[in-house]
């Protein structure tokens, strides 16, 4: 793929639309950017002056024009399928992919791609560590932090990549082909933008799309969805999750276990996983620990987004829970917790544009209120929390409607907690 003194314009302009600007500029292309969105100084910030001066942009909307002067068209995540622009572009001829796409057909070493409705990032981090055990050397990117994009024209043949992928990510591929792919589980999710979970599944499945029997392709035995998959699959099919093995006597938990296959795939050894699995603390947001306070452990899960994600958070906890969870909803059905948050939770707060539909699936089962924000919500949660208890902040939906992301969510929880007297 050549893409010198090509047009190339990125549609929208979030992480990866910066990221794939430096590296388009760097092959020698010509980066346009449009983005609906109003210029922001703080958020559309360029800080490669050169780069700046070499690009054409529009803010505030999208123009037909603008769209169908280009070679390329690449679509950031977060851009819908049916934008109008994708149309523009698609009926002039003009390739439209997304960013996984275009950085892949730059990657001149194996990928290991994650995805999954949940423990994705968690996962990645595993693979990542145990690689670096094995004093192999990896590159982890993607959505666990910065985008492909950003690494890939500094790979060489010798190096490995753990990309971590979302289904919106994996609607726009091509050619995209990684060495093992895997796909932890399937639950709802994202049906704020999938039609339906048949919808939703049909996007995680393409991360199989163009493997060949050279390949491999890495299923949780315990989802009949997958089982029944994996005879339509190319590529050599390898299961985690699978009755008792000797893996399955020391490490119960999926995550590990999808990281130990991965590995066996890749000729690491079993007792190299073993070690960082010793040591692994987990990741930042994801069942943090934050601190004690009176007796009542306080617990960060902002990564959670969906009520699987909530499910994982309740049942971690062998104490009596204070949850504190809402957002922005994805769609999700709330009400397959209650059996579970009957039994568990002693008191849910919640917080966020998703509250009403939190108290509607709960208020018959558990003690609940609502609070204006997160602060008062950890305020409140304090107040019910007695020495014995968790804490658990699991919001089970995304935090566009108060934070920029799950992570300055996170932040601000644990600067919250970290504050109390």
């Amino acid at each position: 793929m050549d893409l010198k003194n090509k047009k190339v314009t990125i549609l929208g302009l979030a992480r990866s639309g910066f990221s794939l600007s430096r590296m388009i500029s760097r092959l020698g292309g010509q980066v346009k950017i449009s983005e609906k969105a109003v210029f922001d100084p703080l958020r559309h910030s360029f800080q490669d002056q050169n780069l700046k001066n070499q690009i054409k942009a529009e803010f505030g909307g999208h123009t037909q024009g603008f769209i169908e002067d280009s070679d390329f068209l690449v679509v950031s995540p977060g851009v819908p399928r049916n934008a109008e622009p994708i149309f523009w572009a698609k009926a002039k001829g003009i390739p439209v992919m997304g960013e996984i796409e275009i950085a892949w057909r730059f990657c001149p070493c194996p990928v290991i791609a994650v995805t999954g409705s949940n423990g994705k990032t968690t996962v990645v981090t595993l693979i990542k560590k145990i690689f670096e055990q094995a004093q192999r050397k990896i590159c982890a990117c993607g959505n666990i932090g910065l985008p492909f994009s950003d690494y890939v024209l500094d790979l060489n043949k010798q190096d490995t990549v753990v990309l971590e992928v979302s289904s919106f990510q994996l609607e726009s591929i091509a050619q995209f082909r990684p060495h093992v792919a895997v796909l932890l589980n399937f639950s709802q999710n994202h049906l704020d933008r999938h039609a339906d979970l048949e919808e939703y599944f049909n996007a995680k499945k393409r991360i199989f799309k163009n493997q060949t029997r050279d390949d491999f392709a890495v299923l949780n035995y315990q989802y009949p969805r997958l089982r029944e998959l994996a005879g339509t699959l190319k590529a050599q099919v390898c299961f985690f999750n699978t009755p008792p093995s000797a893996a399955d006597k020391s490490f119960h938990n999926p995550n590990y276990l999808a990281a130990i296959e991965v590995a066996r795939v890749m000729d690491i050894d079993f007792e190299v996983c073993q070690k960082v699995f010793e040591s692994f603390r987990g990741v930042e947001h994801r069942l943090e620990w934050v601190r004690q306070l009176n007796g009542v452990d306080y617990i960060n899960d902002s990564k959670s987004t969906t009520a699987e994600a909530g499910r994982w958070a309740l049942e971690s906890a062998s104490k009596s829970i204070v949850m504190i969870c809402g957002g922005r909803d994805k769609n999700i059905d709330f009400t397959i917790l209650r059996d579970l948050v009957s039994q568990k939770v002693k008191k849910m707060v919640v917080i966020g544009e998703a509250r009403e539909k939190i108290k509607k699936a709960f208020h018959d089962v558990v003690s609940l209120e609502e609070a204006k924000d997160l602060e008062q919500a950890v305020i409140r949660a304090r107040e019910h929390a007695v020495a014995g208890d968790v804490v658990i902040f699991s919001p089970m939906c995304i935090s566009f409607d108060m934070f920029s992301n799950f992570e300055e969510r996170g932040r601000v929880f644990k600067t919250i907690v970290q504050g109390l007297l």
